[in-house]
């Protein structure tokens, strides 16, 4: 069940993007409009076609800091939140800090990371993780604040620790929340790794998309910014899948 559930949905998404491809090559061949402005969807499939092992190989650097910088900015932002939803100190010391570091401009700081961590992986996957960190850090603490008091008072009664009500209580409460602040946050760490290799990096399809503007080489561009939105499709159905099967008894299992 949740399979099919999962391959409806990649239909229905796949099924959107051909029609959306219908109508721009359509729309390039009526009115003739040139390569470099608006490629036909049929020469970005050509392009992509004649170069699918670059786009599989550079894609796949990019999904390997993407997940990187998911796991480290969403395991850093559940850590704190776990503090906060704890302590009310800690929740008004932390909070504002974390809404600091959600209004820094990405862009501004990704050339920091860059010169203060090289050229190499390090510097992307910091700035997936900057920019995953909030959302699940929001969620999470909202989750876990979201255990029923009259069930945490019940445990309590019973001689549950706070260790127990925490694990069989708050994290069961908090999934849906956490379901959701991983949706967001897998598609923001494929967006801060692009940012990141536009900084500097010889490889990755944020690369690859900068070398095509500067060169106006639309259709690789178009083709790289294709494989980056497979990713991101499959990566929600992914968790999708997840989270059907994870929570199957809560309502919104049911509605998803």
């Amino acid at each position: 069940m949740i399979a099919r559930r999962t391959l409806i949905d990649l239909g229905v998404a796949l099924g959107a993007l051909a029609a959306i491809a219908v109508i721009l090559e359509a729309w390039t061949r009526a009115f003739n409009v040139p390569t470099y402005l608006l490629p036909a969807p049929s020469a970005v499939a050509a392009r992509m076609a004649t170069d699918a092992g670059v786009l599989a190989r550079e894609g796949g650097i990019t999904l390997s800091e993407a997940a990187a910088g998911f796991v480290l900015g969403t395991g850093v932002a559940f850590a704190l939140a776990t503090v906060m939803a704890w302590s009310r100190p800690f929740e008004r010391t932390l909070f504002p800090l974390a809404i600091l570091v959600k209004l820094t401009p990405i862009v501004a700081v990704a050339p920091l990371f860059t010169l203060w961590f090289g050229f190499g992986t390090a510097p992307k996957v910091a700035i997936a993780a900057l920019i995953t960190f909030f959302p699940m850090l929001v969620n999470s603490f909202v989750g876990l604040r979201s255990a029923d008091l009259q069930e945490v008072a019940f445990l309590e009664t019973l001689g549950a620790s706070g260790r127990e009500i925490f694990r069989h209580l708050r994290v069961p409460s908090a999934l849906p929340y956490l379901f959701s602040g991983a949706r967001i946050s897998l598609n923001l760490a494929l967006i801060g790794a692009v940012i990141g290799e536009w900084t500097g990096a010889d490889r990755g399809l944020g690369r690859v998309i900068f070398v095509a503007n500067a060169n106006l080489d639309l259709t690789i561009l178009f083709g790289a910014v294709l494989v980056l939105a497979a990713i991101g499709i499959a990566a929600n159905a992914f968790v999708g899948a997840a989270e059907r099967r994870l929570l199957h008894w809560h309502p919104i299992a049911v509605a998803t």
